[in-house]
């Protein structure tokens, strides 16, 4: 079963695939977001050109676990995926996953302009690899 995982943004969605066996997550170019028609439009490709049958989206709530404004863009973001692509979407808490991607980056000694770049794609590697260990158990 292959899985999209997104790190969704209001400028940037970093996206991840998983490898067939839904074992590892492997970063996508993140997408650079445009206009709504665009972003659909990539997210179609991804999903059609990796027979995608279920989307996880890392759900930023806080660290006390209550949810912030960012978690209804996010809800609204799913709500949408779901009824556009006729998926599953699984909303996945993401605290400090792009925190958790930078520190990577940092100790990998990725330059700053670099790690920018990576950073989306790197943590929405985090929220899949996540959720796809959380179901192997």
């Amino acid at each position: 079963m292959r899985i999209l995982g997104l790190d969704y943004g209001e400028k940037k969605i970093g996206a991840a695939i998983c490898d067939e066996l839904g074992m590892t997550a492997q970063g996508l170019p993140t997408i650079i977001r445009k206009s709504r028609k665009h972003d659909w439009d990539i997210l179609d490709n991804l999903i059609k050109s990796y027979n995608v049958e279920k989307i996880v989206v890392g759900y930023p709530v806080r660290l006390d676990g209550s949810e912030g404004v960012q978690c209804e863009k996010v809800n609204r973001f799913s709500a949408q995926l779901k009824k556009t692509f006729s998926l599953p979407v699984i909303k996945w808490p993401e605290t400090l996953s792009t925190k958790e991607a930078e520190e990577i980056l940092i100790k990998s000694g990725i330059h700053w302009k670099k790690r920018k770049e990576k950073i989306d794609k790197i943590a929405a590697c985090l929220i899949l690899q996540e959720y796809l260990d959380s179901i192997a158990k």
